[in-house]
């Protein structure tokens, strides 16, 4: 028999969600017509919430649930989620780091290929039939260029490493410099885009970055620079990108990530300097398998009187 009550916020994978209703008793928050009055009716009945980092967990929520104990997230990010109140009730909070590592740093490394190569760009030149008519622009050579990262933690690392086989040069900035990896710190952002070919922002969203590369930061990268960006869209200044894109004071750009997802604005899907994909960066059958897996194993942990595999609290 199912034991615990969970809430579950939002859809999550199918595998998932059967496997977490044969364990525990799982109600749809989002399948109310009126989560609100639910909320107040039965808020009291839930020790466990289920959710992602789409969707997070801020205070009016925690404060819903009087008898939350646990929240296990699907995703790395937390931006969504107010860990002050869940720290203050002592909720500990697990979700998904490592093992979406690798993908989200192959995606990293397919949009800096393919924004300088113009692969995407190629591929609808062939498909108007262009080609017939003429050539396709000379594009920029990858190997041997400087690549600047902002935040080396997991996933920058992991961005990084893949670079050694193209033969470019790394940098790096965080708040601090990291004592145990081989890269150059740069102690400034704008120092690290003014030395930069591809700018790469692998850092975590919430208020500390929102707009953190700015205009002036755009402007140090350059009109040869390009930027790259599967962290979140709140720490670009997506108005300034947009403009310096249109106006060539940057080489192009590479997007997973967006300011007001899934709304991209129409002025990026009209420039052909810029590669865009719908928040994909994790989105393998390989990844989203351990993601689906740690959200279990958390809960499991949990309920086990044991730590949290992946604990953000």
């Amino acid at each position: 028999m199912p034991s615990h009550s969970l809430l579950q916020l939002g859809p999550l994978l199918p595998a998932l969600e059967d496997r977490l209703a044969q364990r525990y008793s799982v109600h749809p928050l989002w399948k109310e017509p009126d989560a609100a009055a639910f909320l107040a009716a039965r808020g009291a009945e839930f020790v466990g919430l289920v959710t992602s980092a789409r969707y997070g967990a801020d205070q009016a929520l925690i404060d819903s649930l009087p008898a939350l104990k646990v929240i296990s997230s699907f995703g790395v990010g937390l931006d969504a989620f107010d860990l002050d109140a869940a720290r203050a009730r002592g909720i500990a909070v697990g979700y998904t780091p490592d093992v979406l590592n690798d993908c989200v740093a192959d995606t990293a490394f397919a949009l800096l290929m393919d924004v300088a190569r113009g692969i995407s760009a190629a591929d609808r030149f062939v498909r108007r039939g262009d080609w017939r008519t003429g050539q396709f622009p000379l594009a920029t050579k990858v190997s041997g260029k400087r690549v600047g990262i902002l935040g080396l933690g997991r996933i920058g690392q992991a961005i990084a490493r893949r670079t050694s086989g193209f033969d470019m040069e790394v940098r790096y900035h965080n708040r601090r410099a990291l004592n145990d990896v081989p890269y150059v710190y740069e102690p400034t952002l704008k120092g690290l885009a003014e030395w930069s070919d591809f700018l790469v922002i692998a850092s975590a969203g919430g208020g500390g970055t929102r707009g953190l590369v700015s205009r002036e930061i755009l402007d140090a990268l350059g009109p040869e620079g390009y930027l790259v960006n599967i962290a979140r869209g709140s720490v670009t200044d997506e108005d300034a990108l947009i403009d310096a894109l249109v106006h060539r004071r940057i080489a192009g750009a590479g997007l997973d990530v967006f300011t007001h997802e899934p709304h991209v604005p129409e002025a990026l899907m009209a420039l052909d300097n810029v590669v865009l994909l719908p928040h994909v960066a994790s989105n393998t059958h390989e990844t989203r398998a351990d993601m689906a897996r740690r959200v279990e194993d958390n809960l499991a942990a949990f309920f086990a009187g044991r730590p949290l595999i992946s604990a953000a609290v």
